[in-house]
């Protein structure tokens, strides 16, 4: 017999996408252009205050880059996000429907965010200086994760959906120097990836419970690999940057100085997207939950070499 809404654990879900349901133009854009003598990113995330040699205008300017490809990077992963929600749907078509409604509006939301970063770099293009590069392909990038195990991917999913949260809550909410629309964009986007992650959830859940020992082990494998190539789209990313704000900034930097802007951007990146999501109480919670403590082990000795990517000096309590 199918669940009553009020024991269904995706009926408030549906509700609440309804209730914060916005659309691009009227809610979020609104006619306006981004504020090039503001702030994007916050420093909480960017790490542009680590670099204390910067001058206040290429700060500036520094988190302005960062906050391009910040938009960029969740468009790119959004691609296998909605692609692997919608093939996720399909285990509940002649089920429960409150959970087939639930993850298809998630896909349609999903869809929705694509074509927001989309207008956001035009925009963004229109008014920054040439040169920006955006170094991974959408398609290719989401071809190589959905070819990995459906738990390894869910739970890839939940960590960027809960660090999304955290990132806005923590770190961009409580700003008041940031350019408003950039600002506008990620409250809106915080407003439905609320409801993605309790989604993100429940699925990374009930896929768990699908799967035997020897299963979870190569699942695990599966994460490892997908969090070793989330690395290399950062790495590639951070590099473009670095070059791309060396060619436009206000002040010429020595030698050691762009070498240490380059380490600072990429540590700037595995910090916004692997980092802070490895660190989020949340995920630990779900993710550990389910593993045993070889399973655990693995994945924490494949994290070792970028936990180096906290702010200076403190973790967590420094993504304001």
């Amino acid at each position: 017999m199918q669940s009553t809404p009020s024991a269904n654990p995706y009926s408030k879900v549906i509700a609440n996408s309804k209730r914060v349901r916005w659309d691009i133009d009227n809610d979020v854009i609104r006619h306006r252009r981004f504020d090039l003598g503001r702030m994007f990113l916050p420093g909480g995330l960017s790490l542009v205050n680590e670099l204390d040699f910067l001058t206040a205008d290429d700060r500036r300017l520094l988190s302005q880059v960062q906050g391009r490809s910040y938009a960029y990077i969740f468009g790119l992963v959004e691609r296998f996000i909605g692609a692997k929600v919608l093939e996720i749907s399909r285990q509940h078509a002649l089920g429960d429907q409150m959970a087939l409604e639930a993850l298809v509006r998630m896909a349609d939301e999903e869809l929705k965010h694509q074509e927001l970063f989309r207008r956001m770099e035009a925009m963004m293009a229109a008014d920054m200086p040439a040169g920006y590069m955006a170094t991974a392909e959408p398609n290719a990038v989401a071809t190589a994760v959905l070819s990995k195990s459906n738990w390894s991917v869910l739970a890839l999913t939940l960590d960027i959906e809960l660090f999304t949260l955290a990132h806005y809550r923590a770190s961009i909410e409580p700003r008041d120097d940031l350019c408003e629309l950039w600002k506008d964009v990620f409250r809106a986007h915080w407003k439905e990836e609320s409801q993605h992650a309790v989604l993100d959830e429940i699925e990374f859940l009930r896929e768990d419970a699908r799967l035997n020992a020897d299963e979870r082990d190569a699942a695990v494998g599966d994460l490892i690999d997908l969090v070793v190539a989330v690395d290399g789209i950062l790495q590639a990313q951070a590099r473009a940057d670095a070059a791309y704000f060396e060619s436009i900034a206000s002040h010429r930097y020595a030698d050691a100085q762009r070498s240490a802007i380059a380490s600072g951007i990429l540590k700037a990146y595995r910090w916004q997207y692997i980092v802070s999501g490895v660190m989020e109480p949340r995920f630990q919670k779900i993710l550990f939950g389910v593993l045993d403590d070889r399973q655990a082990a693995r994945v924490t000795d494949a994290l070792q070499p970028l936990l180096y990517a906290v702010p200076t000096p403190s973790p967590m309590a420094s993504l304001q």
